[in-house]
């Protein structure tokens, strides 16, 4: 079934979609890649989950960002993002489900954060799936467009800001930490094309050994031949497969 899609501003002037005429519903946290979230990429998915009927919140994490220039992602603040999920689970679907999803540094994002929150069992803001595509398997670098790279030298410096900021330190997830997903005890979805040149393929290979190895069974999806973004037949049935992982995982 395919729902019409109404917007909302949230109170820190981000964009929330629900789907009209069924409440409430499971909820789907959107996070950017390195593009920016003033770039629209991540309202476009966003707006694309929501009309198979959950609510989606496109979270713009980045750092001095507009729709020309895509912002840093320095020193962020993880914290913003596991109360976005709260937010999404207390005040949207009321009790219901809620998952993320993230592409590239939104992957990192995402499995970074539920690797730190089940590490110290925070279990009520815990994502109840996660899904990445392109993903990293330790943390990277800080970013800032204008050098157009998280791996460039005078960016992981050790007088270098970190990318990401957790409980007011970033000592414990600087640059080549290792993200620790085998800690989530949820289902994960993981996706990346095998041609992949800028986070290579055996990024998401070395998360899947670490997952199995955990006794889980993560969804994974290699997709020949594939960059790090996929064309469109590929990315055809990536949407299929997300909306399928994230309708049986949230929907119980």
């Amino acid at each position: 079934m395919i729902f019409e899609v109404e917007a909302h501003e949230t109170a820190d002037g981000g964009s929330l979609f629900k789907p009209l005429g069924a409440e409430p519903l499971p909820s789907i946290l959107v996070l950017h890649g390195s593009e920016g979230g003033d770039s629209g990429w991540s309202h476009l998915k966003a707006m694309w989950l929501a009309q198979y009927g959950f609510n989606t919140y496109p979270l713009n994490y980045s750092v001095e960002g507009s729709p020309w220039h895509a912002g840093n992602i320095v020193d962020v603040d993880l914290a913003r993002t596991q109360n976005a999920l709260h937010y999404l689970r207390e005040e949207v679907s009321l009790g219901k489900k809620v998952g993320i999803y993230g592409f590239s540094r939104g992957a990192e994002h995402a499995l970074l954060l539920a690797s730190l929150m089940a590490k110290e069992s925070v279990r009520k803001d815990l994502p109840d799936a996660i899904a990445v595509h392109s993903p990293t398997d330790t943390v990277a670098g800080p970013f800032r467009p204008k050098n157009h790279s998280a791996i460039s030298p005078e960016l992981n410096s050790p007088l270098s800001p970190a990318a990401w900021r957790w409980k007011g330190s970033s000592k414990d997830i600087l640059l080549g930490t290792p993200i620790k997903i085998e800690r989530y005890q949820g289902p994960v979805f993981i996706s990346h094309g095998t041609a992949d040149t800028i986070w290579s393929c055996q990024r998401s290979r070395n998360l899947e050994v670490r997952l199995r190895a955990a006794g889980h069974s993560p969804e994974i999806h290699y997709y020949d031949g594939q960059g790090h973004t996929l064309d469109k037949a590929s990315n055809s049935i990536q949407q299929k497969r997300l909306v399928a992982f994230f309708k049986a995982k949230l929907s119980s």
